[in-house]
């Protein structure tokens, strides 16, 4: 079977929803390999593609490959983006790699595209396995890049490097070799030119073993990926910003299966925890009482919150100004929150908790609010602090920062999905203003 024919069944495997894909093309032979099958493969993916290039700005004829490139995804009729990072001839492996993949992130949330195809094969698989046992990661670490990973699709995992290079040969295609692949400078390319070589010399099935212990290491990984969602009482919730279990639960459990089930929650969202940050989380989830947070590296931390424990991205810091609703319909954005409005007839009963309301055509204001400030909730007696209709609600502190009101002048009139205002209800029947909020 040719290795086109092997990797239409394999990517049929795969299952992936039609929709726009990015195809991650570096001018190098594993790369143009990538989008050549995917070309011959459009109608097993069902994706529209668009090759998306990064030009780093570190080798002084980057922005030739750039060029052929573009060329090249024009010879398939696709649409073309190139990235321009101008990071210098002295930029790591780990800054291109980061800025690499922040782009590409970047550019898959304008072009709404689900999946980012990337050409890591079997050779590559091999040497994150060793640099990873070299580092002295734990079995999940060892388990090397897995074929899925949120956006990114890996399709050449189970492909070794000479089989592609063989299909470039038979379709006739040429491509470039980056000078950085084979420089010892770099720990992936040394271990790739220098170590490898010297342990097969002595070592020959060094390959196929490095290739099975990541095998195990995944299965073992999967199985407890899977049990998150059988163990009883653990209730994991993936949320906006992160994930959540119930806390009594997985501090019922003993120290190593508590440490486990941790890390496996933290995969689940992309949280990696090391021993320091894994240790951190157990002492929180030991000792912590409901609002304490810890760090947990970049931008993420673990927070108790109602008995839950969170494992969380921080939101932005930068507080949005205000935002008027006007017009009689439209659309905007508040941070992180979606708002809808359009004219309506008001119903008969509107909700004290939701995430549309009813208003009488006037000015509305979507703003932050402040520690003190209170509202008249629908159906209640007296006015109540807009921090505590967050409690009742059970919101996390974390993300009440950044949470909107709506409010008419200075009066707070609705906490979106939080609670309704009695203050300022058109009568059932009346031409009112809808609006929805939604949390993006």
């Amino acid at each position: 079977m040719s290795l086109l024919e092997t990797f239409r069944s394999h990517l049929a495997t795969l299952r992936l929803e039609p929709g726009r894909a990015l195809v991650a093309v570096s001018g190098g032979p594993d790369s143009v390999a990538l989008l050549d099958l995917l070309a011959r493969s459009l109608d097993v993916h069902g994706q529209e593609l668009v090759v998306a290039h990064v030009d780093h700005g570190i080798h002084p004829k980057s922005h030739v490959v750039a060029e052929q490139v573009q060329a090249l995804a024009a010879t398939y009729g696709l649409p073309g983006r190139t990235g321009r990072l101008n990071l210098g001839p002295d930029a790591g492996e780990t800054e291109a790699r980061s800025q690499r993949y922040a782009w590409l992130d970047s550019l898959a949330g304008q072009l709404d595209a689900k999946v980012i195809f990337t050409a890591h094969h079997a050779d590559d698989q091999m040497e994150t396995v060793l640099m990873r046992v070299l580092a002295g990661s734990g079995p999940a670490g060892v388990a090397g890049m897995a074929t899925t990973r949120g956006r990114l699709v890996r399709p050449l995992l189970p492909f070794r490097r000479a089989a592609l290079l063989d299909h470039l040969e038979e379709v006739g295609l040429t491509s470039w070799t980056d000078p950085a692949n084979s420089d010892p400078r770099h720990l992936r390319s040394w271990i790739r030119t220098d170590l490898l070589p010297a342990v097969r010399s002595r070592l020959p099935a060094i390959d196929e073993n490095l290739l099975r212990t990541g095998r195990q290491a995944a299965r073992d990984r999967a199985a407890w990926d899977a049990l998150l969602d059988v163990l009883p009482g653990l209730d994991v919730a993936v949320e906006p910003d992160g994930i959540s279990v119930a806390a009594p639960s997985l501090g019922g459990y003993d120290s190593p299966l508590a440490h486990a089930l941790i890390l496996a929650v933290a995969r689940r969202v992309g949280c990696q925890l090391g021993p320091v940050r894994l240790s951190r989380v157990v002492g929180l989830l030991q000792v912590g009482t409901s609002g304490t947070r810890v760090p947990l590296g970049g931008d993420w931390f673990a927070e108790l919150a109602f008995g839950r424990l969170r494992l969380c991205r921080k939101m932005s810091s930068i507080m949005p100004g205000l935002l008027a609703l006007e017009g009689q319909s439209g659309e905007a954005t508040w941070g992180a929150w979606r708002f809808r409005w359009a004219p309506a007839v008001t119903p008969e009963h509107q909700e004290r908790v939701g995430l549309t309301a009813w208003f009488s055509p006037n000015s509305l204001l979507v703003r932050a609010w402040a520690a003190g400030e209170k509202l008249k909730p629908l159906g209640g007696t007296g006015r109540r602090l807009v921090v505590r209709c967050f409690q009742d609600m059970r919101v996390p502190r974390s993300r009440r920062e950044l949470w909107p009101v709506v409010a008419r002048h200075q009066e707070i009139i609705w906490i979106p999905g939080v609670c309704r205002s009695d203050v300022q209800l058109p009568s059932h029947g009346s031409e009112a203003v809808r609006v929805d909020a939604e949390y993006a």
